[in-house]
Parts: structure tokens; C-alpha cells; sequence
């Protein structure tokens, strides 16, 4: 069996693959566009680089690993068509992001950007507004494996928790979970509303005008999902007029975000480009889950851990 890779392992990465299956041929290119792929049964990719051109040449794909959570911008409706299996690495990003989202709000919470501020300028000045986590509320959207985390670390800090998802089925770590359609309901409650949710046709524009309206004023709402969660034009208005805090965006509509971008000049905004998820571990945390596939791929087993459904998105 062939399988190619298209990004770099590290030597001892690939020395323990071809040690754990040495009937297997790996192969590693950076090119799809000029690489003759008609052979390669499996290809393991970050998905980007998937495209309908490259699903014709490689008329031998019947699985296709995504060492990536999202999925979005592949071409889903042909994979679905062609049969092929699609599986990808979600939960990887759970540690990384949680401990992003904690990060955040206890740095907010205990001031640390003032903190530095004075320091920068040599002032010794007691008269900080702090704040403590214990007895908030915290509403997460996407309550999956990163959100589920989030609610974990949360409620270790005495945090209640309240899940929001699709179809209102309870989830790990949330106190209570609610249906995207009670959103409005829930919100005047949060003290810090965080999406982690995908894009699919579910969460394009879930958040609209009324949302941020319904939401405290002292709100920190913090975005490491999707840009198309809402528009930016809405967050910008939500900002400037106080609906809300302060917010914290990991991801936007359009990335890199641009210079004329409004979003940067506002003060109670925290610009993170795209970067929550980084980790060191990341490349060996998706081969664990690649490794533990390939095993069951041998075997006949296709019940993949992680499957994508490409005609749901996730």
C-alpha cells in the first residue's frame, strides 16, 4: 500500500512508521500539482491543498486523512460522491486552545496588560481593577472536545458552565447545554461567551445584532472557531457602543486580517493572528491519531476513529 504525506515528519517519526508498517510505502511531497499521485491508496494532508483537479488524478484515493480539524475549504461534495473516506484529527487542538482561552481571561481578569503597561513606564500605581473568576458564568458554543476543555479548566476555577449546540444533547463539563435557538434566552447570563464552533451552514452568521444586544455589558465574548460566526461590521458596532466588554478573536472573516481593518484600533479588543491552537506537539499528536487508523485500515476495519461526514461538514 502507498501513502503519501504532504507536509514533512521529523526523521524519527518516520523511522517509527516504517518500523510499525513495514509493508507500507511512504512517500512525502509539498507539490500535489506536479506529483504523480495515481498510485497512493491514502493521503494524508492539512486539506487545504485538496482540490477537485487532484481528486481526478488520483484515481487510486480511497481514504483520506486530514491532519487538520476543519474541513471547510476542501471539496467535500466530490469527496462524498467519489466514496472516498475522509477521517481528521479533531480533538488535537483541544490543550493548546483551552489553555489559550484560560490565558486570556486571567489575564484580563488579573489586569496583566495594565501590569505591563506601568511597567513600561517605571509606574508604581496600586489602583488596578482586577476581577475574580470564581462564581461567573461561562457560555460555550461547540461544546466538542476543545470545548469540553474549556468547560473542565473552568469549572476547576468554581466557573458555571453553559454549553450551546445544535441539537441541546448534554455534553462534558457543562453545567447545563441549550439549543443554538435558546441562545437568546442564556445570554444575559454569560459573563464570557466563547465560540469554538466549525463553520458548516449551522454557524455561518449565527450571531447577529441581537446577540451582542442581549449580552452584559461587562461580557468578554471570545471568538476561536470561526470568522463566519458573525460579521465583523456587527462586532465593531457591538464594541464601539459598550454592548459588550472586550472581546478576544483568534480568527476572523478574512485572514490575514487587513491593516484598514477597524478591529485594530479598538481598545478593548485582543488581536490573536489565527495562532491558539499552536503547539509544539501538534505533528506528533495527528500521527497518534493517523497510526491508530492505519492499524485499523489493514484490517478491513473502516469504522474510523475522528470520521467526517463531507456532506455535514464535520
Amino acid at each position: 500500500m502507498n501513502v503519501l504525506f504532504t507536509f514533512k515528519i521529523k526523521d524519527h517519526q518516520l523511522e517509527a512508521l516504517t518500523n510499525d508498517f513495514p509493508d507500507i510505502q511512504f512517500s512525502f511531497t509539498k507539490d500535489l500539482a506536479n506529483e504523480p499521485i495515481a498510485q497512493y491508496e491514502v493521503i494524508v494532508t492539512y486539506g487545504e491543498d485538496i482540490t477537485s483537479e487532484v481528486l481526478d488524478r488520483a484515481t487510486a484515493l480511497k481514504w483520506l486523512m486530514v491532519a487538520s480539524a476543519g474541513v471547510e475549504k476542501m471539496p467535500l461534495a466530490e469527496i462524498a460522491e467519489r466514496g472516498i473516506v475522509m477521517s481528521n484529527v479533531r480533538g488535537i487542538h483541544k490543550t493548546p486552545m483551552a489553555e489559550s482561552v484560560l490565558a486570556h481571561i486571567l489575564s484580563e481578569g488579573r489586569a496583566l496588560p495594565v501590569l505591563h503597561a506601568q511597567q513600561k513606564r517605571k509606574e508604581w500605581n496600586m489602583k488596578v481593577r482586577q476581577t475574580e473568576l470564581r462564581s461567573s458564568t461561562a457560555l460555550i458554543l461547540g461544546p466538542g472536545a476543545i470545548g469540553s476543555e474549556i468547560g473542565r479548566l473552568l469549572q476547576a476555577f468554581g466557573v458555571e458552565t453553559i454549553g450551546c449546540n445544535r441539537s441541546g444533547a448534554s455534553a462534558d463539563f457543562m453545567d447545563k447545554t441549550v439549543q443554538f435557538n435558546e441562545l437568546l434566552s442564556v445570554l444575559p447570563h454569560a459573563d464570557f461567551v466563547i465560540s469554538v464552533l466549525p463553520s458548516t451552514s449551522a454557524t455561518r452568521g449565527l450571531l447577529n445584532e441581537s446577540h451582542f444586544a442581549a449580552m452584559k455589558n461587562t461580557a468578554m465574548f471570545m471568538n476561536f472557531g470561526r470568522g463566519d460566526l458573525v460579521k465583523e461590521s456587527i462586532l465593531v458596532d457591538a464594541l464601539s457602543n459598550g454592548e459588550i466588554r472586550h472581546a478576544v478573536l483568534d480568527v476572523f472573516e478574512q485572514e490575514p486580517l487587513p491593516a484598514e481593518s477597524k478591529l485594530w484600533a479598538l481598545d478593548n479588543v485582543t488581536i490573536s493572528p489565527h495562532v491558539s491552537s499552536h503547539s509544539g506537539k501538534y505533528v506528533e499528536r495527528a500521527l497518534e491519531f493517523f497510526t491508530r487508523n492505519l492499524v485499523k485500515w489493514q484490517q478491513g476495519d473502516r469504522e474510523l476513529l475522528n470520521i467526517i461526514e463531507p456532506k455535514r461538514g464535520y
